[in-house]
């Protein structure tokens, strides 16, 4: 295995997640016009539903929801550090934009979810850091950053890796042809073995390509994509015949039937079954998917997950774990 990135004792675990608690039918969407795309097409490509937060609920309520459902299962534990991962910028700060008018003053800015997640939950050792600019990729590299702090930090155990993302009251629910939802993941980053062995991560990113319209993102989708997953394997000292199954963001079914012609890896093998119920919840999709697939019973011991994310930015980013 390639030097700097064999994490042989870090683990990750404790998997959750939530979505906007509005379940709406793709149909539903074009009616109100929250699309950009029909529903035929939206349909076409596997999505049926998406999760849409209700009015006066803000992006931290959906974190609040994932990092509860960790806390009740009992999987919460101390931590050491929070790293909250956004997609969107406005996210990262829930203070009111009424209150910063009023009195121009900044601090308004500066309400940090983060923050709020430490005090909520008790975590009163636990540092915070936000994690932003990595689009859809947030989580993945949230877990990138938590691996790399223990490393960095011989005394910490854990780190509590947060994204949540809600999409702004009158924005359309679809980015590059994908049906969106509101929705937040969190896990567990620590030296206990549980879970999933982390082998290593490798991101992309192309910042000539931020603007990039529509089309021209999905035009990058399947050279770029390809070429991470290649990366990723080599960097891990690995090849595609060694994965047993990939877990995908929910994009577009049949761009993977292609990718996985090209990366020489079985459809049965790629994973992502969660699109027509949930949609592409922004950074959320490869822990829901993750989640599916160990509740399916399918995953055994030893067989190895590349999780794979395509974002703005443009930014892809694959994590390659192990099952314990």
């Amino acid at each position: 295995m390639a030097s700097g990135f064999d994490r042989g004792g870090v683990f990750v675990d404790a998997f959750a997640y939530s979505l906007g608690t509005c379940r709406t039918a793709v149909e539903e969407s074009e009616s109100a016009g929250r699309l950009i795309s029909s529903s035929a097409d939206l349909r076409y490509a596997g999505f049926e539903w998406h999760h849409r937060s209700a009015d006066g609920t803000d992006s931290y309520d959906l974190a609040r929801a994932a990092v509860t459902q960790i806390r009740d299962r009992g999987e919460l534990g101390g931590v050491d550090a929070i790293v909250y991962a956004n997609c969107l910028p406005l996210n990262a700060n829930i203070g009111a934009a009424a209150d910063w008018e009023r009195t121009r003053d900044v601090k308004y800015l500066m309400d940090f979810p983060a923050s709020r997640l430490q005090s909520d939950f008790g975590l009163d050792e636990a540092i915070v850091i936000g994690l932003g600019q990595q689009a859809c990729t947030s989580m993945l590299g949230s877990v990138r950053l938590a691996a790399a702090l223990l490393g960095a930090e011989p005394e910490w155990d854990r780190v509590l890796c947060v994204s949540a993302d809600r999409f702004p009251a009158g924005a359309c629910y679809e980015q590059a042809y994908n049906l969106i939802s509101d929705g937040a993941a969190a896990c567990v980053v620590g030296r206990a073995a549980r879970g999933f062995r982390y082998i290593g991560t490798h991101q992309i990113t192309n910042g000539g390509l931020a603007t990039a319209d529509d089309d021209e993102t999905v035009g990058t989708f399947f050279g770029y994509t390809s070429r991470l997953v290649t990366e990723a394997l080599g960097r891990a000292g690995l090849e595609a015949a060694d994965l047993d199954w990939v877990v995908t963001q929910n994009t577009n079914e049949r761009a993977w039937r292609i990718l996985s012609r090209v990366l020489g890896i079985e459809p049965e093998r790629v994973w992502a079954p969660s699109i027509g119920e949930v949609g592409h919840v922004i950074s959320a999709d490869n822990i829901i998917n993750l989640s599916a697939l160990i509740d399916s019973g399918k995953i055994s011991p030893g067989e190895k997950v590349a999780l794979v994310m395509a974002g703005f930015g443009l930014n892809w980013q694959c994590l390659i774990l192990e099952a314990l």
